[in-house]
């Protein structure tokens, strides 16, 4: 398992159209793909549970890969945080 913390620097932090665009790129790979917010830990392919974290503009999570290609999809997801998310 790898893990990192990213800040998300989008204005409106993970609202549906975020959240969709996260969920899109963190179903492209095999691993499991979560995050941790606060105290909650919430599945990155599901729009829902990325929706009910709550994530608002600064605030930092910690994001969790793991499986084959964990690497991978942890540095595409930070960079895709870090990116703005479309926005």
């Amino acid at each position: 398992m790898v893990s990192q913390r990213v800040r998300v620097k989008n204005p409106t932090g993970l609202h549906l159209r975020p959240a969709g665009i996260f969920c899109k790129e963190a179903m492209r790979f095999k691993s499991l793909v979560t995050f941790r917010f606060k105290e909650n830990t919430a599945n990155a392919k599901s729009v829902l549970s990325v929706l009910g974290a709550c994530v608002k503009s600064g605030d930092e999570i910690e994001l969790m890969c793991e499986g084959e290609d964990e690497s991978e999809a942890l540095s595409t997801l930070v960079r895709v945080i870090e990116s703005g998310l479309g926005e």
